[in-house]
């Protein structure tokens, strides 16, 4: 069978538990992590482990799980423009609301808007994307992620001491932020630049195609523990309300936001 997957295949799909979970353990150390910010920078409470210098890279870690599974879901939609647009549609609402009650907290190209604008690239080059076969487009995606890694930083490579510099006008156009490319004076509270990113995103699409052959391991369909795979179902809406809920609880406690 041709490893691109390209072509329809009439196989009953089986619900990935196993995915829900891991999504939902994603969501949830998101949430914690997002509470500790807020406690640290709104209420002089600190947790030190999780502002250590080398817990961001945990956190990328856990970021790049979701992207990850998010790319392979892609796979089981039977429309990823609708699901991209209503995704992105959502993190622009988010975007306003905290240019209003936090001007100073902008959101600018979150992982809401990061995952609209991926779901609709995907879709719109799906066909493309999908003549390459699985284990090529996966170690393509790693090389590209690992060579536009440095974007944010003004160079191409995973280590600035063994990379290329980029031109300046890129960060200097301002608007060329969504692909990475920030200037300076650039701040945004959640980020998620395409580059390197969608690499990330693309890889889960090729392995996704695996999954949805039922071709992973067993254990990969089964649910182990229903509660996280029951908040690995509803991670929009988690990622929505955690935000509110945890302010309406800091304002009982604290008396003020």
């Amino acid at each position: 069978m041709n490893e691109s997957f390209s072509q329809p295949v009439e196989i009953k799909r089986q619900r990935a538990g196993f995915m829900d979970e891991v999504r939902g353990f994603c969501i949830i150390c998101m949430v914690i992590y997002h509470v500790a910010f807020d406690l640290r920078y709104s209420y002089n409470i600190d947790i030190p482990i999780l502002f250590e210098p080398w817990f961001k890279y945990v956190v990328q870690a856990f970021a790049g799980m979701f992207i990850f599974i998010s790319g392979i879901s892609s796979r089981y939609s039977r429309n990823n423009a609708k699901r991209g647009i209503q995704c992105f549609f959502i993190g622009m609402i988010v975007t306003f609301v905290f240019a209003f009650f936090a001007p100073s907290a902008p959101v600018l190209f979150g992982i809401l808007h990061f995952m609209g604008v991926s779901m609709m690239i995907y879709a719109i080059g799906e066909k493309v994307i999908l003549k390459i076969p699985a284990k090529i487009g996966i170690t393509i995606c790693v090389f590209l992620f690992l060579l536009t890694y440095g974007v944010m930083w003004g160079y191409l490579g995973l280590f600035e001491e063994f990379s290329i510099a980029l031109p300046q006008f890129l960060y200097d156009a301002k608007l060329l932020f969504p692909l990475g490319f920030i200037g300076g004076g650039f701040s945004s509270m959640d980020y998620f630049p395409l580059l390197p990113w969608i690499f990330v995103f693309l890889a889960g699409a090729y392995v996704g195609g695996y999954a949805v052959e039922n071709k992973m391991p067993a254990f990969f369909y089964k649910t182990h523990f229903k509660p996280l795979a029951i908040a690995g179902r509803y991670t929009l809406w988690i990622y929505v309300l955690h935000q509110p809920i945890a302010m309406g609880i800091f304002f009982i406690i604290f008396g003020k936001i």
